[in-house]
């Protein structure tokens, strides 16, 4: 049976795993990305230019491109259409920056051409936002009760936390199509040439193994929670 001095347990080390992962795969990611941002495209096109470009080339007119600021804060948003680009992909020419940009365009695309799991995702968000901000409360409540309504209050906390690790794993599909839609654009257009097609592969790849962690540490996490409230049902 675990016990809960300060909130810690035994199966904290779930949690510590998490982290670990996911901060290796963001120190990858940040290494991949700088060293392929020091790579110049031999087109001389920056992010913006190319995500403009593969927007037209899908018959895509309806899209926003602006400049966000911070570093890899680039995204879509699919309720505004609006295409947003960081310091580090706006205005760079790097083979890096197009990859990126070009990820981005392909969120864009599955948006416009109805990529059913996008709309899953998007259709998720405010269960998942919701879920978020409720489970640690009820499960903090439910640790710290003695009266029988506790595991109500436990379960309802793994419940609400639940939707958030959904999330984590929709996101994945979605994400590995962007990038997979982005280097075969990037490929037949000729943008970037054969070999910096393969260095925008390694940029993305290192991308998508950040959200593979993300997911993995969202699982350990539920893991977790499950068995605190496996353990005070018994």
């Amino acid at each position: 049976m675990f016990y809960y001095p300060m909130f810690y347990d035994s199966t904290y080390i779930l949690v510590m795993i998490g982290v670990v992962i996911c901060l290796l795969a963001s120190a990858k990611m940040n290494a991949v990305f700088s060293r392929y941002s020091r790579v110049r495209s031999h087109s001389g096109m920056t992010g913006r230019d190319a995500a403009e470009a593969l927007l037209h080339r899908e018959g895509i007119y309806d899209v926003r491109i602006e400049h966000i600021s911070g570093n890899l804060t680039d995204h879509y948003d699919p309720r505004a259409k609006v295409l947003r680009l960081s310091d580090a992909t706006y205005n760079q020419i790097s083979v890096a920056a197009i990859g990126v940009a070009a990820h981005e365009c392909g969120h864009a695309i599955q948006h416009a051409r109805g990529y059913a799991p996008l709309n899953i995702r998007s259709a998720l968000v405010p269960i998942a936002n919701f879920g978020s901000s409720i489970a640690w409360p009820l499960i903090v409540i439910g640790l710290i009760m003695n009266s029988q309504t506790a595991q109500l209050f436990l379960n309802l906390g793994v419940l609400a936390f639940s939707a958030a690790v959904l999330f984590q794993l929709v996101t994945l599909p979605v994400e590995f199509n962007a990038s997979r839609r982005a280097l075969q654009i990037l490929g037949n257009t000729g943008m970037l040439y054969p070999d910096e097609v393969k260095d925008t592969r390694r940029v993305l790849t290192a991308a998508a193994l950040t959200y593979v962690a993300g997911a993995a540490s969202a699982i350990l996490q539920l893991l977790r929670l499950l068995m605190i409230s496996n353990s005070r049902r018994d």
